[in-house]
């Protein structure tokens, strides 16, 4: 049986979604066609920041804070509801100041973050006056296991210097991406999960270089991008490291259970979204004689749709209540599980409607194809699925057999 969410969560789910239908919806094409009115996509559509001057003037902003002091401290099982319905639209989590990477790195200030780290970035952010970047994964070793990352962080008096080749440093092409997280060794003797930590890294400092663009699937993701950024001899004061030198790890996994909640919760969304259109579709056109929305064949694949998102909602929802009454690390196993279950549902449940579609489906005339290459992306996005299907196995057998299965492993 689901949890009752409080009546706060339902009224921000009615704001929200009236919201999507009367502002996010109808201004989806006059984004995209004010982001290349010019020769060069990136820059702010003005149409950006008066939807997000009308969420903020109603409230909807930064929904995905948990702590009262910031936001208005849903739980991250009421959130998963909100952030469905932004992940139905390509632009809405920025409206809404709920878009990675600024989360997750929103949320590590808060919690690991100096009263200086906060006044001079998180207080921007929350405004979404600014926008940050995470710089974790390489190009030139296998980031799946975060233990094969060789950028260094090394002390110098006052000063920290950073040498590192990193990529898919998503937000780094915004031309409002101020600041960035990065993390690196500081200690390569140390214990295996104790050699890494994450500095602040203020993206106008000398040494900062956007060394290429890197499209998903043809999709540029303007003005927000991906990027592959090389800190060269970057000088930073030893101020910036954040908590502790060996803290790299712990501060990457209390930013990774919520935000797979929120990716998971968005595909979903995106799968819903498909539906609908597919549904819409099938009702309007004819083939052979009949409306598509009339063949059993058609039904069958609206049928299973509905299925598969249910079952993944439900999954993601039961993983997020975990997070919240057992914390993380005792939703290990629920967490893995929706990161395989939800990008794969949203991922054949998109392609359903494409192929309804028709050609339709593969341009640009319609946000399919571009929820299609987001979702197949969250395969990958924080660890694929294969290392997440090992450990749900590591953890089922450990629960099984207890430490028999630690031995063999």
């Amino acid at each position: 049986m689901l949890k009752e969410i409080s009546e706060q969560t339902k009224e921000f789910k009615n704001k929200l979604e009236t919201f999507m239908e009367t502002e996010i919806y109808p201004n989806e094409k006059k984004y995209e066609e004010q982001l290349s009115e010019r020769e060069q996509r990136w820059h702010i559509p003005p149409i950006m920041e008066e939807l997000k001057a009308k969420a903020k003037d109603q409230g909807l902003w930064n929904l995905f804070i948990p702590d009262k002091e910031y936001g208005p401290g849903l739980t991250n099982y009421e959130y998963a509801y909100l952030c469905e319905i932004m992940g139905r639209s390509l632009i809405a989590p920025e409206v809404f100041n709920c878009n990675a990477p600024d989360t997750g790195n929103m949320e590590v200030l808060m919690k690991f973050g100096t009263e200086v780290h906060k006044d001079k970035w998180l207080k921007p952010l929350l405004n979404g006056e600014i926008r940050s970047c995470f710089s974790m994964t390489e190009p030139d070793v296998a980031s799946s296991d975060a233990t094969n990352i060789q950028s260094s962080i090394v002390r110098d008096g006052d000063e920290y210097v950073i040498n590192a080749k990193k990529w898919w440093s998503s937000g780094a092409m915004d031309p409002r991406c101020k600041i960035a997280i990065v993390m690196g060794k500081t200690d390569p003797n140390a214990a295996r999960h104790e050699q890494q930590s994450m500095i602040l890294v203020p993206f106008d400092t000398e040494g900062v270089e956007l060394k290429r663009h890197l499209p998903v699937y043809g999709f540029d993701h303007a003005p927000h991008g991906h990027s592959e950024v090389h800190y060269n001899n970057v000088r930073v004061p030893a101020s910036n490291l954040l908590y502790e030198e060996g803290k790299g790890f712990e501060i990457a996994q209390s930013r990774l259970g919520p935000g797979r909640i929120h990716h998971c919760m968005r595909a979903i969304g995106a799968a819903e979204r498909a539906l609908d259109l597919l549904c819409e579709r099938a009702d309007k056109r004819e083939a052979f004689g009949s409306k598509l929305a009339d063949k059993g064949v058609i039904r069958e694949v609206i049928a299973n749709a509905r299925v598969k998102i249910e079952q993944a909602r439900l999954l993601t929802l039961h993983a997020a209540h975990k997070i919240d009454t057992e914390g993380a690390k005792a939703a290990r196993k629920e967490i893995a599980m929706i990161k395989i279950a939800a990008p794969r549902t949203s991922i054949e449940v998109i392609d359903e409607a494409v192929q309804v579609f028709g050609a339709a489906g593969v341009t640009e005339d319609f946000p399919l194809a571009e929820h299609w290459a987001n979702a197949r992306t969250l395969r990958i996005v924080d660890g694929p699925d294969q290392v997440h299907l090992r450990d749900i196995g590591r953890l089922e057998l450990r629960e099984k057999f207890g430490k028999r299965e630690e031995k063999q492993h």
